[in-house]
C-alpha cells in the first residue's frame, strides 16, 4: 500500500518530470558548455590572480615608501580601474583606511600589506650582491626609510657610475688574470676586449646606482677598479642610517651574549670581534639584523593593513564567449527542443495540479466571506489529496475554534460583569448617600475587586501560555515539601468548609519551577475543596509511573459524570450554566493547571466515578531523581 502511494504521488511525478527535463538539458548542452567554459574560465581566473597580485605589489610599494594610509586612495582609484576590482584596506580591525566602494567585507582578507613582513621573496630585487652574510629578513626592498640618499649624493654616485661603465665598455690594454676560485665558471680576457660590454647602471630604491652585468664579469682588478671602489663607498647619509642599524643589532646581541657586528649596505655584516663566525653566532646576528632594521624602518613605512580584493560581478574574457555560427545553431536548436520537450510535460502536469488547487481556492474564498461549511472534495492519494484533507480539517478545527471563541467571549463578559456591576452599583448608592462608605462596603468592593483580580491574573496567564511566553525556571525541590506547602496554604479554608486535608508523600527530589507547580497544585486543591462536602477529605498524594512521577489530589466530592470529564480543563466550563460563584470559581483554574502541566513537558488527567469523588493527576516526565 505505502509503495503503491509512493509511486503514485505528486512528489514522485514531479521528481520524474525534473529528471526528464534535466537530462535532456544536460545531455544536449553539457558538450557545449564545456567547450565554450573551460577556457573562458582559465583567462578569467589567469587574470584575477594577476590582478590581485599588481593591486598587492602596488599597495606594498605605497606603504614602503609612506609612513601612513591617508594619501592611498588616487593610487587605489586607479588600480580599480584598471583591473575592475573593489579594494578595501583596513587596519587590524577592520575599520576601513582607504576604499574605492563601499559594501560588505569578506570574512577572510585577500592579503596583509606589511612592507615590515613581506613574506620570503621580500629581498629579491635587492640585487645579487648582498654577499654570503646577508640576513635573511622579509623586509620589502623599497622600504629604504633614513637609507634615502640626498639628490646631491644621488647625482654624484651617479656621475661615478656612468663613468664606471664607460671604463667598462672601453677595449682593456692588457690580459686579465681571472681569480683562481672562478677559473671554474670564466676564462681570462684577452687583450683588446672590454671587461664587461653589457653593463649598465641601474638605481636601487634608495637612489644609489648599481652596475649590472653578466656574472664574474666584474670580478678581478682592473682599471676599473678604482671608479668601482669610490662607487661602493657609504654616503654620509648611509653612514648615519648604518651606525644607527649597529646600535640597535649590537643591544640585541649582546643580550644573547654576542659580540656586536659592524653592518653595511645590502644586509652584510662583519663582526667586530676576532672570534670565529659559530653557526649559532651567525644566525644570532641575522635575527638581531632583520629585527633591528624593522625597528629602525618602523617610522618610515605605513602600519600594516589587511587588504580586501573582490569583483563586483562575475566577468569573462570576450574571446571566451566566442562561439562560431555552426555552433550557435546547435546550441539553439538544442535549446528549442528542451525547451518544447520540457512545456509539454510542464503542460501535462500542470493540468493535473490546478484543477485541486482551484478548488482549494475558491473553498478558501468562501471560507474568508464567512462560509464555515466550505469544504472541498477529496479524491486520491497523493500530495493533492492530502492537502485537500489538511484543508477540510483545518476548516472544522476553524469552525470549532470560532465557536469555542464565541463562547469564550461571553463567559469572559458574563465573569467581569458581575463583581463590576456589584462594585458600580454599591459605589454609586454610596455617592447618592443612600448607604454610608464605612468599613463593611469597603471590605466588600475590595472583595469584589479581589475577585476582578483573579479573573486577570488567569487570563494573563492563559495568554502567556498560549503565545509561548510562559518562563519558567526549574530548580531541584523535594516533590513531599511542595505537597506540604500547598496543604499547609489552603489548610484554613479547608477547615472552613469542614474538609480533612491530608498528604501522603515521601521524600522525592524532583526538578520543576516550584511557584508554578505549587499554583497548578493549588488550583487542584482548591478545586477539590470547594466541591467536596462538609466532612468529606481532600488527599494529596505522589506515586511513580514508570519513570514519571505522579502528583495525584483525590477528593470524595460528588464526582465528575463520564461525558463530562473530557470539558473538565476546557476554560471557563462548569458543571452547571448558572457559572453561580457559590459552587465554582472563574471557570480558568483547571485550565491553567493543564498549560502549566504542559509547559514542564507533562500532562494532566482527571478520572472519577459518580458519587465517589474525583481523582486529579500531574504526570511528569521522568524529571525525578533517585
Amino acid at each position: 500500500m505505502a509503495d503503491r502511494r509512493l509511486r503514485g504521488g505528486l512528489l514522485v511525478r514531479l521528481l520524474a518530470v525534473s529528471v526528464l527535463v534535466s537530462v535532456l538539458s544536460v545531455a544536449g548542452t553539457a558538450w557545449l558548455a564545456v567547450r565554450t567554459t573551460t577556457r573562458a574560465i582559465q583567462q578569467e581566473q589567469g587574470q584575477a590572480l594577476s590582478d590581485d597580485a599588481r593591486i598587492y605589489d602596488a599597495l606594498l610599494g605605497y606603504a614602503a615608501t609612506h609612513h601612513d594610509w591617508a594619501g592611498a586612495a588616487p593610487l587605489m582609484r586607479s588600480l580599480a580601474g584598471a583591473t575592475g576590482r573593489r579594494i578595501v584596506v583596513t587596519d587590524p580591525d577592520r575599520l576601513p583606511l582607504a576604499q574605492t566602494a563601499g559594501g560588505t567585507l569578506p570574512e577572510r582578507p585577500s592579503a596583509t600589506v606589511d612592507p615590515l613582513d613581506a613574506g620570503e621573496n621580500a629581498g629579491e630585487n635587492a640585487g645579487e650582491d648582498a654577499g654570503e652574510n646577508a640576513a635573511a629578513d622579509r623586509i620589502d626592498p623599497r622600504a629604504v626609510g633614513p637609507y634615502a640618499l640626498t639628490a646631491a649624493e644621488r647625482a654624484g654616485l651617479r656621475a661615478i657610475a656612468d663613468e664606471a661603465v664607460a671604463c667598462l665598455r672601453r677595449p682593456t690594454a692588457e690580459i686579465v688574470p681571472v681569480p683562481a676560485e672562478k677559473s671554474r665558471q670564466t676564462t681570462a680576457r684577452p687583450a683588446g676586449a672590454p671587461v664587461a660590454d653589457d653593463a649598465k647602471v641601474v638605481d636601487q630604491p634608495s637612489g644609489r646606482p648599481r652596475i649590472e652585468a653578466q656574472a664574474g664579469e666584474l670580478d678581478g682588478a682592473n682599471d676599473c677598479t678604482p671608479l668601482l671602489d669610490r662607487l661602493a663607498q657609504h654616503t654620509a647619509t648611509e653612514q648615519a642610517a648604518l651606525r644607527r642599524l649597529d646600535d640597535l643589532s649590537g643591544t640585541c646581541l649582546r643580550r644573547q651574549g654576542f659580540p656586536a657586528v659592524r653592518t653595511g649596505l645590502n644586509g652584510t655584516w662583519t663582526s667586530r670581534s676576532a672570534i670565529q663566525v659559530s653557526d649559532d653566532y651567525r644566525r644570532a646576528v641575522e635575527t638581531c639584523l632583520a629585527s633591528s632594521r624593522r625597528e629602525q624602518l618602523a617610522a618610515y613605512v605605513a602600519p600594516p593593513a589587511l587588504l580586501f580584493v573582490t569583483a563586483p560581478g562575475a566577468r569573462l574574457p570576450a574571446a571566451g564567449l566566442d562561439l562560431s555560427a555552426a555552433g550557435r545553431v546547435r546550441i539553439v536548436a538544442v535549446t528549442g527542443i528542451v525547451l518544447l520537450v520540457a512545456i509539454g510535460v510542464t503542460v501535462l502536469v500542470g493540468m493535473r495540479l490546478v484543477g485541486p488547487l482551484r478548488a482549494l481556492t475558491a473553498a478558501a474564498v468562501r471560507m474568508r466571506g464567512g462560509d464555515d461549511g466550505a469544504r472541498v472534495r477529496v479524491t486520491g492519494r497523493d500530495e493533492i489529496a492530502a492537502l485537500g484533507a489538511a484543508f477540510n480539517d483545518m476548516a472544522e478545527h476553524r469552525r470549532q475554534t470560532e465557536a469555542l471563541r464565541r463562547a469564550m467571549v461571553g463567559d469572559i463578559a458574563h465573569e467581569m460583569r458581575t463583581p463590576v456591576t456589584n462594585i458600580r452599583g454599591w459605589l454609586e448608592a454610596a455617592d447618592d448617600g443612600v448607604v454610608p462608605l464605612d468599613r463593611e462596603l469597603v471590605s466588600s468592593l475590595l472583595e469584589e475587586a479581589l475577585l476582578l483580580q483573579h479573573v486577570i491574573d488567569d487570563l494573563q496567564d492563559l495568554s502567556a501560555a498560549d503565545a509561548g511566553e510562559l518562563r519558567l525556571h526549574p530548580q531541584p525541590i523535594d516533590a513531599a515539601e511542595l505537597l506540604h506547602a500547598v496543604a499547609d496554604a489552603f489548610a484554613p479554608a479547608a477547615e472552613r468548609s469542614g474538609v480533612a486535608l491530608a498528604v501522603a508523600a515521601r521524600s522525592h527530589p524532583l526538578t520543576a519551577d516550584p511557584i508554578r507547580l505549587r499554583q497548578a497544585v493549588g488550583n487542584l486543591v482548591a478545586n477539590a475543596v470547594r466541591h467536596t462536602p462538609a466532612g468529606g477529605r481532600v488527599t494529596l498524594s505522589l506515586r511513580t509511573a514508570g519513570e514519571s512521577l505522579a502528583i495525584d489530589v483525590a477528593d470524595t466530592g460528588p464526582g465528575i459524570p463520564a461525558g463530562q470529564q473530557a470539558l473538565v480543563f476546557e476554560r471557563f466550563w462548569r458543571p452547571e450554566k448558572s457559572r453561580s460563584r457559590q459552587t465554582g470559581g472563574s471557570g480558568l483554574g483547571l485550565a491553567i493547571v493543564r498549560k502549566l502541566a504542559e509547559a514542564h513537558g507533562g500532562t494532566v488527567a482527571v478520572a472519577s466515578v459518580p458519587g465517589e469523588g474525583a481523582t486529579f493527576t500531574i504526570l511528569l516526565p521522568s524529571a525525578t531523581e533517585r
